[in-house]
């Protein structure tokens, strides 16, 4: 691996533990200013402060505030865009290039794909290309890759997740984000076809805080390498003892029980 991106990995994922805590705040671009990201600079502060290893955000938003008070935290700049106003909302185009990642200081990139949409090859080929660039620049790129499509009928199908993960990983990608598959058995499926990291999806914001924290805990037990969750952590109201328990069961092997005393619920 080329030595830059090596370093650039350990900034993200912990080198005892090779797993990480990553909170993506990008849904900005996509469905606006949530409750949770209206001021970034606390938000990423709280996040920074409650144990994350890094944070994900479009490339303007590094401006407002992506350095911590207190607390460093990784940085990795988001490459893709779509919004909700269109009816191709799962068409993602490039909005940023590793260059641009790299004079904003970044740790690593990401791209995200929906497998199965109507532009699928466009947004593979983006997938590819950034590749290239990024192991020219040894940048990490994460992959957010999804089964999204007018033929896919459960995008949490683990067949569906499994070949998601796969492509990620033949394309280029150093990290992959897919959606956990419910159980550990097709989980480890997943990660075991995979030779990078694979670390799950949020998904809709949930109402149990156990649920959450059992499907962290579930994901790590088959082999995966951690958690890209924006709104079940920036939309939590204990987002900062959320974290403190995340980073428990992450780095440190909790339980969920030990994860909720410290959450509070």
């Amino acid at each position: 691996m080329h030595l830059g991106k090596k370093l650039r990995l350990e900034r993200i994922f912990n080198r005892e533990t090779n797993r990480a805590v990553i909170v993506p705040m990008d849904h900005g671009v996509s469905v606006g200013p949530l409750d949770g990201i209206i001021d970034m600079r606390e938000t990423v502060s709280d996040i920074a402060n409650g144990g994350a290893d890094a944070v994900l955000m479009h490339k303007g938003l590094v401006r407002c505030g992506h350095r911590a008070v207190g607390r460093d935290v990784g940085l990795i700049v988001h490459l893709s865009a779509s919004t909700d106003l269109t009816p191709m909302r799962n068409s993602k185009i490039l909005v940023g290039s590793v260059e641009e990642a790299i004079r904003l200081g970044a740790d690593a990139v990401s791209v995200h794909v929906n497998l199965g949409d109507e532009n699928e090859r466009e947004m593979l080929a983006q997938l590819g290309r950034t590749a290239e660039s990024a192991e020219h620049w040894g940048m990490p790129l994460l992959a957010m890759m999804y089964g999204r499509g007018p033929n896919i009928r459960n995008g949490y199908d683990p067949a569906v997740v499994a070949h998601c993960a796969r492509v990620g990983v033949e394309l280029g990608a150093d990290v992959v984000k897919v959606p956990y598959t419910g159980d550990m058995d097709s989980f480890g499926h997943v990660v075991n076809a995979c030779c990078v990291p694979v670390v799950i999806a949020g998904g809709p914001k949930t109402d149990s805080t156990r649920e959450f924290l059992r499907m962290v805990y579930d994901s790590l037990q088959a082999g995966g390498a951690g958690l890209s969750v924006g709104r079940n952590i920036f939309q939590h109201p204990r987002r900062v003892p959320l974290l403190q328990a995340l980073r428990g069961i992450v780095h440190e092997n909790w339980t969920v029980e030990q994860a909720l005393d410290v959450v509070g619920e």
